[in-house]
């Protein structure tokens, strides 16, 4: 009897007897359920524990960020108006092509060596340089190659020259490449020359310089205004003059320009690199309807259609291909990449220098309060791009690194329909590695020139090239002259 009872409770405890279930072993205890076990859970000490920073100590923290790098001994207690050039250069970084190389293999080097600029010699013994090949070139080039260049009549027997050879199908050597046009002054400073030689050149607009041994031509490396104003900015404190200019606004400080150039989001990409080549530009904003900044397209982001699968971008908006930078970029880093090349006038300059040290930008553009966007808050509709295609000596690029898929189903988002007062506010200005080598150079007691002549002669240069008559065109349909932005 015993054991059958022990059976009905083993299989069948729906019929247990109340006697068994109300006995308690010394040795077990009740089991909570996972419910249970939260009941009275003690609360997490986020909800009680101090904030690390108040809100001013945060607004302190943005507008003076600290330094990314560790300032260098080196120069403790040194004036940097006596330390050299020469000091800041590192041969390692240089790389050289020859005249008679091909384009196809320049553009290779500076994409794989990850190079902003390669020197140009005319034999491989030689170690002095005579002119530069960087990304500014390779777009001048790329526009050559899907022909969005048109001669003047100064230039038509080069440009006729080199399209022969294109579509022949024989290599363009980088000499003929560089008769294109030369977007950059090529400029030398030995390596003895002290920094404010070459502070008063950047300050005037000039981008990089070569650095050579003293007497002669012999390269020893490139200064950019890029890699100067790194070593001020973690050296700074070693340096009280210009130190004690990091904790201003831009607008206190007055510096920058309110001209600036933009395109709308909805603009082919190819007209967005004719602008930028015509004016002499490195990076180009991109605004929405609004004016809103959503977007920024620089020179070095043409390796990106240097693959020939990559041509129907041309044709395709900014917006898209600003989808595509990012992206790339989130592929290389293995993280999300948003655009952050945008300030407002309070910013302090000590966070607008840190921006430009950390993103490696040449400008930041300021902005504003962002304008109303009259897109609807909905899911934008998606439209097919039109598609061309590319001449056949195209395929004579290089092939960028990592390949994209066929881009020719790629949807495109109208720029009516970005969300740009979410993203960088209302175009407002513009502050460049120029403006605040200038700024340097004047309150050190030196005298730059003016930055903006300098501009005004990049922007002759190019109007006099072959390829002004086709951007003439594009210019007086779509530049407001008052604002000079570029609108639908």
């Amino acid at each position: 009897m015993q054991a059958s009872s022990s059976e009905d409770l083993r299989f069948h405890p729906s019929r247990s007897s109340p006697a068994r279930l109300n006995h308690t072993s010394p040795l077990s205890s009740h089991r909570q359920s996972f419910t249970e076990s939260l009941r009275g859970h003690p609360p997490s000490p986020r909800a009680t524990r101090q904030p690390s920073f108040s809100q001013a100590q945060l607004q302190e923290l943005l507008n003076n960020p600290p330094t990314a790098g560790t300032a260098d001994p080196t120069f403790s207690g040194r004036d940097w108006q006596t330390i050299g050039v020469g000091e800041l250069c590192d041969p390692a970084d240089l790389r050289w092509v020859e005249f008679d190389s091909g384009v196809e293999d320049a553009t290779n080097l500076l994409i794989n060596s990850g190079a902003h600029v390669l020197l140009v010699r005319h034999h491989k013994d030689e170690r002095a340089a005579h002119a530069t090949y960087d990304y500014r070139d390779l777009t001048q080039y790329l526009l050559f190659a899907t022909g969005q260049l048109h001669p003047d009549e100064e230039h038509f027997p080069i440009f006729t020259s080199l399209a022969k050879k294109a579509q022949a199908g024989h290599p363009i050597p980088l000499r003929d490449a560089k008769s294109l046009g030369n977007k950059e002054p090529f400029m030398t400073l030995p390596a003895t020359a002290n920094l404010t030689h070459a502070i008063e050149v950047f300050g005037g607009g000039v981008h990089r310089i070569v650095i050579v041994e003293e007497g002669t031509n012999n390269v020893v490396g490139i200064l950019s205004q890029l890699r100067l104003v790194k070593f001020l900015w973690e050296n700074g404190r070693n340096f009280p003059i210009i130190d004690s200019l990091y904790s201003s606004s831009i607008r206190e400080l007055g510096i920058g320009s309110q001209q600036t150039i933009s395109i709308n989001g909805d603009k082919a990409l190819k007209e967005a690199l004719k602008l930028m080549n015509n004016e002499g530009l490195t990076s180009l904003p991109v605004v929405d309807n609004q004016f809103n900044v959503i977007g920024n397209i620089s020179n070095v982001d043409v390796k990106l259609l240097t693959k020939s699968s990559s041509a129907p971008l041309l044709d395709n908006t900014c917006i898209h291909f600003i989808s595509v930078i990012l992206s790339t970029r989130g592929m290389n880093d293995g993280k999300d990449s948003f655009p952050v090349f945008h300030i407002n006038p309070y910013s302090t300059l000590a966070h607008t220098v840190a921006k430009l040290v950390a993103t490696r930008a040449h400008r930041m553009w300021v902005t504003e309060s962002p304008s109303p966007s009259l897109a609807s808050t909905s899911m934008p509709q998606l439209s097919q791009p039109s598609v061309s295609h590319p001449p056949s000596h195209l395929s004579s690029l290089p092939q960028s690194n990592p390949p994209f898929l066929p881009l020719s189903n790629s949807p495109s988002v109208s720029a009516s329909a970005m969300p740009g007062a979410n993203m960088g506010g209302r175009l407002a200005g513009v502050v460049s590695l120029t403006d605040i080598l200038n700024l340097f150079a004047r309150a050190s007691g030196l005298h730059p020139t003016d930055p903006d002549e300098r501009r005004r002669q990049r922007r002759r240069s190019s109007s006099s090239s072959m390829m002004r008559g086709s951007l003439d065109s594009a210019r007086s349909s779509s530049l407001d002259v008052s604002t000079a932005s570029i609108k639908r």
